[in-house]
């Protein structure tokens, strides 16, 4: 928290204003997540850039946003051609400056971030998201009661908006974050030691890596007070044998594009039929309303 102020007096003292959006090219880590947390404390908006994006791409979507700045692990990233400043981060965070909380007042209403959606259908789209849509998702949500007791893995990719779930999760309720490198995420083996290494209470899990691991994980998995799945279609053969020999003890499918936030709905599963084609979508959480809509809308 306090790097978080000292970065956030800095961004106030180079013109950051409430709602000026601030790019982060940066791996899921601990600065990545001091990052965020000064650009609210400025009053800004974070923008989370994929650092695997070619160039040209994160160009583009600096460009977009209309970004007044960059932090980044360098200030003379040379595979940047941007005409706005690229700010190294650390000397921001560890150096001279006040630790105290800016105490900017903002509204529940104001932009927190702007999450990009892949542009598989076309350009990229940035999803403005607002603080209360943060709060919905992790408190009071219907669906999941997260503590100061709780370990929430940190696995997904930055610009990915599950990436709220699990940083704001355990920010919000006082719990611990822990980041795991994504060489490790891609290893089940080495997932599941460290699931059961850091007593992760809480993993969420993409449907793809977990079709691909989740056998592999096993007794991690058993561990666990919340599995979270989700993001494309679910593998339903997998879960079944999930429930048969590693069960959490709860199973979660959840549902939604970017701009509802990460989740829309939710389904606990307990038991399924493997013969079933498809995982049931569940309920709108917490503060949200679903419509069901025929070809006539």
């Amino acid at each position: 928290n306090a790097r978080a102020n000292r970065l956030a007096h800095h961004l106030i003292a180079l013109g950051v204003k409430p709602g000026d959006h601030i790019a982060t090219v940066l791996d899921r880590s601990v600065a990545l997540v001091v990052a965020q947390l000064a650009i609210l404390k400025a009053g800004g908006v974070y923008v989370p850039i994929d650092r695997a994006l070619p160039s040209a791409r994160q160009e583009w979507l600096m460009a977009d946003c209309a970004a007044r700045l960059v932090l980044s692990e360098s200030d003379d990233d040379d595979l940047l051609e941007v005409t706005i400043p690229v700010l190294a981060i650390e000397p921001l965070m560890t150096g001279a400056g006040s630790s105290a909380d800016p105490g900017l007042a903002l509204s529940a209403e104001a932009a927190a971030y702007v999450m990009y959606t892949s542009g598989s259908t076309g350009l990229p789209k940035g999803v403005v998201v607002a603080h209360r849509a943060v709060n919905r998702l992790v408190i009071n949500n219907g669906y999941a009661q997260f503590s100061s007791s709780d370990r929430v893995a940190w696995v997904g990719n930055p610009a990915f908006d599950i990436s709220t779930l699990e940083v704001w999760a355990p920010l919000l309720h006082g719990s611990s974050l822990v980041v795991i490198p994504q060489i490790d995420v891609l290893q089940p083996e080495v997932l599941r030691r460290l699931v059961q290494q850091h007593g992760i209470t809480v993993l969420h899990l993409t449907a793809g890596l977990f079709s691909q691991s989740a056998d592999d994980l096993g007794p991690a998995l058993a561990s666990l007070r919340l599995l979270l799945v989700g993001g494309d279609a679910v593998d339903v053969a997998a879960v079944a044998r999930v429930l048969r020999g590693s069960r959490p003890q709860h199973l979660l499918h959840c549902y939604g594009p970017t701009e509802t936030t990460t989740f829309a709905t939710v389904c606990e599963i307990t038991a399924i039929d493997e013969t079933f084609g498809r995982l049931p979508i569940g309920r709108p959480i917490a503060n949200t309303r679903v419509y069901l809509l025929d070809d006539h809308g």
